[in-house]
């Protein structure tokens, strides 16, 4: 029934879906405090809206932009696939993915939260074999519908786990590509806290583990969305740097914190990014990269 539901919404157009997800955002932040909560205090503190002005403008951006994440999916999960793809009408940077191709070089794909990660991923799976690492959705009945969304084209799933990364090293090796969320927060023994917007944040060790052990290419990609559903625009940056380690995370956070900048309002500040994960010492006890 659900999925039913999901295919005729993917039918309505992109601006419609974005106008119907902007109403959604507002209607979830005003019934749900501990959301709404998270999102202020995250914008407060991040040091990007000091000016009362400001922060409202940011904060009630992000609230509509969050909803449109949400009501934006059935569009990119359910349409097919080729059309969905399309709806990256711009991209920045793509050069440097087909440079790496052209070598045979592995191309780790970083999307962090920031504007619809989702369509990153189709467009890189209409274009090449692509892995990306998940985590199954608490709610199981999510997981079909999730499937159904990423494994299209030469798209491909691995789960967080053992098995998963040895899944994202094969592909790497024989020069695909991998997809995962860098500003993802990992569990008990897979991070280190490393600074981001500020605060300390259990950061992921895998991204400079698989760069380490390959030698692929990290680029961050973001799809922004462009304003009345016109579609995404799809930028791409090359980090040059080494990002193993603890030095290595402080300069993934870095990275993220310079692309978030240039739209904030676009960033998922609902996200819990400063939990303290089960079996983790909580910072203030821990060594701060």
């Amino acid at each position: 029934m659900l999925e039913a539901v999901l295919r005729l919404l993917a039918r309505l157009p992109l601006s419609w879906l974005h106008r119907l997800g902007a109403a959604a955002g507002w209607l979830t932040y005003r019934l749900a405090p501990r959301y709404a909560a998270r999102l202020t205090d995250n914008i407060a503190t991040s040091g990007l809206a000091d000016d009362p002005r400001v922060f409202e403008r940011i904060c009630r951006a992000a609230v509509r932009e969050t909803g449109k994440g949400l009501l934006e999916l059935p569009a990119i999960w359910f349409r097919p696939a080729d059309e969905a793809a399309q709806l990256v009408v711009e991209t920045h940077g793509w050069e440097s993915v087909e440079a790496a191709r052209a070598v045979g070089r592995g191309i780790l794909f970083l999307t962090p939260h920031l504007g619809c990660f989702e369509v990153s991923a189709l467009y890189a799976a209409m274009r090449m074999p692509i892995t990306v690492l998940y985590r199954p959705p608490k709610l199981r009945w999510l997981e079909p519908l999730m499937r159904i969304g990423r494994t299209r084209g030469y798209g491909r799933l691995a789960p967080t786990s053992m098995g998963g990364v040895r899944q994202l090293l094969k592909a790497l090796r024989n020069g695909e590509a991998v997809g995962l969320l860098p500003d993802h927060v990992p569990g008990f023994g897979e991070g280190v806290w490393a600074e981001f917007f500020g605060r300390p944040a259990y950061t992921m060790t895998l991204v400079g583990k698989l760069q380490k052990a390959t030698g692929c290419i990290a680029i961050l990609a973001f799809a922004r969305r462009l304003p009345e559903g016109r579609g995404y625009a799809l930028d791409l940056d090359v980090l040059e740097e080494d990002l193993t380690g603890p030095v290595g995370a402080r300069r993934l956070n870095a990275a993220i914190e310079d692309i978030v900048r240039r739209c904030p309002e676009q960033y998922l500040w609902s996200y819990n990014r400063y939990k303290v994960p089960a079996g983790v010492e909580p910072p203030a006890a821990a060594t701060a990269a």
